[in-house]
């Protein structure tokens, strides 16, 4: 019996850029991927257009401490100004994304995302993108930043798929859909 690819998303209560989550859920669970979003508590989730104007309000399906990471093939970190600041101060949410790099399984991040990468210490010797005012960040972090739509990096055992803000989407969604067909091919071959 094949199990079903399941990604995780996580992100704070509030402040998550709504077209960086929202946008890749629905496209993951219209091809028929189990996506979980886990926040540090079961309220809404309030979402922000471009970290201004409200947006969507998302029920979490977990919280960020009942996160069993063994169970997802992919972490999805939406950005947000707010959300990426306050989220890189969770440990649970750190320890999350040393549980995906650790154990070889992609992590794709937006935005402001990439500073929860900075904040775990895994984007030392990564090549990717993020919005640019983070680039000092994680140069600082020891990555190389690019100003391209998606970068794809595959140093330290483990995938990367970054990209810089929502008008990048397009190119995300196919970073993170190739990614996963590459888990499901190595699965399958295991």
């Amino acid at each position: 019996m094949t199990r079903q690819t399941k990604v995780l998303a996580i992100v704070m209560n509030d402040g998550v850029e709504q077209d960086e989550l929202l946008v890749p859920v629905r496209h993951l669970r219209d091809d028929g991927v189990e996506v979980d979003i886990a926040a540090p508590d079961r309220d809404d989730i309030r979402t922000l257009v471009r970290d201004k104007e409200p947006g969507e309000t998302v029920r979490p399906t977990l919280t960020l401490d009942e996160i069993d990471p063994a169970e997802y093939d992919l972490l999805l970190i939406p950005g947000g100004t707010l959300n990426a600041d306050s989220l890189r101060m969770r440990q649970e949410a750190v320890d999350t994304v040393l549980a995906f790099t650790t154990s070889g399984r992609p992590v794709a991040a937006i935005c402001h995302g990439p500073w929860l990468l900075a904040e775990a210490g895994v984007a030392y010797g990564k090549r990717l993108t993020s919005f640019p005012s983070l680039r000092t960040d994680l140069a600082n972090a020891g990555a190389t930043w690019a100003d391209e739509p998606l970068v794809t990096d595959d140093a330290n055992g483990w995938r990367l798929l970054t990209s810089r803000n929502p008008d990048d989407l397009e190119h995300f969604l196919r970073g993170i859909d190739t990614a996963l067909r590459r888990g499901v091919a190595a699965v399958g071959s295991g």
